[in-house]
């Protein structure tokens, strides 16, 4: 007899990693009411309450909430509290959730459950900067000029940003990363771009000849005085909030800036979807062994 799997609330990711574990999993999905299409072998409820099993397995979404209280969930038409998701479990199912926050552990652990964490894993944070690359990208095509030969900035050398020089070296852009660490330029010159310390980009010139800049550094970086010298630019800022660019500065300069924040859920659910569960599979493998 298969495990029975509560999927609760998130956004389009979560249809489509319910639909992934409907083909070997008894799969049932709560706060996807708004949901127009329908999704193929899964039982969907509005409500926890009309559930009136216990799950083996609780998915809960990325970020599971925005205030401790609600759950995250785009998909219902009605609010659904944490506390609804208590009678759905036992001390014996296993509950997993992205960046879940103290209350919701506190939540659980009255009930004698830990949470794990499957935003933590490594295999799915680099998959999902993978997925962020090629949103951004997306982005950057609907600009009316070809990437292959463009100057494109990339700020940063964290994943995402090794992601961006993978996906973008293969239009044959023009790539410059900017980095503090030295080995992190190193890196960048590995990877087949130039490269430019960020704490010195006004010596570098890379601002000024750049046609797109990529920011993935959550920290300010473009303040006023370095949006002046690149007003030609199109910059994606890929930082989480508050960002890496002098938001109110760019609009007074003119300079285009697009704030580009959950871009594998936007621009790729269902890869996105598979990496989770992907990952939650990885971690139930691991705890069998």
């Amino acid at each position: 007899m298969s495990d029975i799997y509560i999927i609760a609330g998130g956004d389009m990711r979560f249809a489509a990693l319910a639909e992934e574990f409907g083909k070997k999993h008894e799969v049932y999905l709560t706060g996807f009411d708004k949901l127009t299409s329908d999704l193929k072998g899964c039982v969907c409820t509005e409500k926890p309450c009309r559930l009136s099993i216990k799950a083996d397995k609780l998915i809960l979404p990325l970020p599971v909430t925005a205030d401790g209280v609600m759950l995250n969930a785009p998909f219902s038409e009605e609010k659904i509290f944490l506390e609804e998701l208590l009678p759905l479990v036992s001390e014996k199912t296993m509950v997993f959730g992205g960046r879940a926050g103290d209350e919701v552990k506190k939540l659980f652990a009255g009930k004698g459950i830990g949470i794990t964490d499957y935003f933590e894993r490594e295999e799915l944070t680099v998959l999902n900067a993978l997925a962020t690359a090629e949103g951004a990208v997306r982005i950057a095509l609907d600009e009316p000029y070809m990437l292959s030969g463009s100057k494109i900035l990339i700020l940063g050398m964290g994943r995402i940003a090794k992601a961006l020089i993978r996906v973008l070296s293969g239009f044959g852009a023009d790539l410059t990363a900017a980095a503090r660490k030295s080995s992190d330029r190193a890196w960048a010159e590995v990877m087949g771009c130039k490269s430019a310390d960020i704490s010195a980009l006004s010596e570098s010139g890379a601002l000024a000849e750049a046609d797109i800049i990529f920011n993935t550094v959550p920290a300010l970086i473009l303040d006023r005085k370095l949006l002046c010298e690149c007003r030609r630019a199109f910059i994606i800022d890929l930082a989480s909030a508050p960002g890496g660019v002098d938001k109110a500065a760019a609009a007074e300069l003119g300079v285009r800036t697009v704030h580009a924040l959950s871009l594998p859920g936007k621009a790729s659910p269902v890869s996105a979807g598979r990496i989770i569960g992907r990952t939650i599979e990885n971690i139930l493998n691991e705890k069998e062994v």
